[in-house]
């Protein structure tokens, strides 16, 4: 009887053995731990004065990372200011119209003119009596009958001035006026920006991943100063094989492994590509090595946040199967 039943429980261990060598485990895609990747490239060609941090640093949003040499641009700021302030003053100018000293010495001048015109013109008509009884030149008479005609086209000028300084300033001159102040305020904020961007700060909680140049450094316009990781979002950048890619979806949740098996994370999907890419080697394994795979990001949390850039991980999705 003691042989029957150990039989029996054999069996049984036997068919519980096979039904779990049956159960068929979530499949694994392999991928690498990222951070959105952040460059502050150099705004201009200027020396770096100050290094405010050291690599692998995190930095909350808005702390000074590197300050550049502000003499140049500081220069540029002064001149747009002082540009702006010229230009506010010509508007005022045209704005308050003439001084009541400048209206009264135009009209001074044209009582000037006016009695060098009637002088002029009376000379002129006593050279005409005279030249038809022939006492004078033909030519004295031309010379006359010109200074006549300057010195009335004088009393036309400067009338015309006059009425010129009681009209005031055309709204036409006081609109370019204003326009010319809003082009110089523009030129003063672009160089108020130009003086703040040497002041390099973290856009957001970061890590400072790379500082290619040292105190003292002068780099050209646009190349990177500070290569930053983004420290509040760390994701596994993985690779799905095109048998599991149709059970996969945006919000998924998802187990990430670390490449030593001793570390977990838990995670969610929150992108997932729809067209096949380039797949590296090492996410090729057995049969994926010939079929496509759809590049996806698993967003992880901030206990992931001290994880170096580019660690190797493994993932799974419960409950998801591949296709057959």
């Amino acid at each position: 009887m003691k042989t029957e039943r150990y039989a029996s429980l054999a069996c049984t261990l036997l068919a519980l053995g096979l039904l779990a060598a049956c159960h068929a485990q979530p499949p694994q895609v392999l991928g690498t731990v990222e951070f959105d990747r952040i460059t502050l490239p150099a705004p201009a060609a200027e020396h770096i004065v100050t290094i405010d941090v050291r690599e692998g640093q995190y930095v909350p949003a808005g702390t000074r990372i590197m300050q550049l040499e502000t003499t140049r641009t500081q220069a540029a700021l002064d001149t747009a200011k002082a540009d702006v302030q010229q230009q506010q003053q010509a508007l005022l100018e045209l704005e308050h119209g003439p001084r009541e000293e400048q209206i009264r010495q135009a009209r001074a001048n044209l009582v000037g003119a006016q009695a060098e015109a009637r002088d002029a013109n009376a000379y002129y008509q006593r050279l005409a009596a005279l030249a038809r009884q022939q006492f004078v030149s033909a030519a004295d008479l031309d010379r006359a009958k010109a200074a006549a005609g300057n010195a009335d086209a004088t009393v036309a000028a400067d009338r015309a001035m006059l009425d010129q300084l009681v009209n005031g300033s055309r709204a036409e001159d006081i609109a370019q006026a204003r326009a010319a102040v809003a082009a110089a305020m523009a030129t003063a904020a672009s160089r108020s920006v130009d003086l703040e961007k040497l002041d390099l700060t973290a856009p957001r909680d970061v890590r400072v991943d790379s500082l290619p140049y040292k105190l003292g450094d002068q780099a050209q316009p646009g190349t990177p100063l500070v290569i930053l990781l983004a420290s509040d979002t760390p994701y596994a950048r993985v690779y799905v094989p095109a048998a599991l890619r149709p059970s996969v979806k945006v919000g998924d949740a998802a187990v990430i492994t670390l490449h030593d098996g001793k570390h977990q994370f838990q995670g969610k999907v929150r992108m997932i590509r729809s067209e096949p890419t380039f797949t590296p080697y090492f996410a090729l394994s057995g049969d994926d090595a010939t079929r496509l795979s759809y590049l996806a990001e698993i967003a992880l949390g901030q206990d992931a946040k001290d994880l170096p850039q580019g660690f190797p991980v493994s993932a799974v999705f419960p409950g998801k199967q591949a296709n057959e």
